[in-house]
């Protein structure tokens, strides 16, 4: 364990290693739970910045006391993710909540095709997110509605691609790592990099690695900081 105290109550930033299958709010919740226990504090002041899907891993920010004052700035910064997509098939949340609706043919498919398509996405471009995402539509969360099969269409996002990188081609799947404005759907681009190959794709698997000058690296599971939060020291000047 280490030695550094940490200071939660009067704020923090921990770098969080997200599990697969747990949401955002999980996180915060599993959190909020343990420094209430622990300083006897009935709402203990925690967020995040910057949402992952439930099936997306690694790198959720997750600020404690003041520290939620930055959690505007720290959402806003540059993000990067590696992950997979599935060339030939298509559902409609554009990765794996939803079961496969559609399957494309990929026999014109060459990997020359798959490196330029994602060159082609670099750059400055409009957005559309998808259907089943916490986009807010009249009042309700889009995937509310689109869970009850009601028609729905989201607004374009302007968004930025720095990079986006082919990094392994094991067809049908593909792996990839981008770098990304904030509000950028990775879930979108795997369904619009399907369209541009005259397919279609889903994403199957995805990590966040970095979010502004933040690293996957130096996170720690919810594990480690449950048990940091046990072993750490009280801070007079808090009290």
């Amino acid at each position: 364990m280490e030695n550094k105290i940490y200071e939660f109550r009067k704020g923090e930033v921990l770098l969080v290693d997200k599990p697969l299958n747990w949401t955002s709010f999980d996180v915060v919740n599993k959190l909020r739970w343990k420094l209430s226990k622990k300083y006897g504090i009935k709402r203990f002041k925690v967020g995040h910045a910057g949402t992952l899907d439930p099936l997306a891993t690694g790198l959720l920010i997750i600020c404690t006391g003041k520290s939620t004052k930055l959690s505007q700035d720290l959402t806003s910064e540059d993000k990067t993710y590696t992950g997979t997509f599935l060339l030939g098939k298509t559902t409609p949340s554009y990765d794996l909540e939803e079961e496969f609706d559609q399957e494309f043919p990929v026999d014109h498919i060459t990997e020359e095709k798959i490196k330029k398509a994602a060159l082609e996405f670099t750059g400055a471009q409009k957005q559309r997110p998808p259907i089943f995402s916490a986009k807010k539509v009249n009042g309700k969360r889009a995937y509310e509605s689109a869970r009850k099969g009601e028609e729905l269409v989201l607004r374009e996002n302007d968004i930025f691609i720095h990079t986006f990188n082919i990094t392994e081609i094991r067809f049908p799947e593909v792996d990839f790592e981008i770098k990304c404005s904030k509000g950028t759907y990775i879930r979108s681009i795997a369904h619009d990099f399907g369209k541009a190959l005259n397919s279609g794709a889903t994403l199957i698997a995805l990590r966040r690695t970095q979010s502004g000058k933040l690293l996957i690296e130096n996170a720690k599971s919810v594990e480690e900081w449950t048990e940091i939060i046990d072993a750490n020291e009280m801070i007079d000047e808090l009290n």
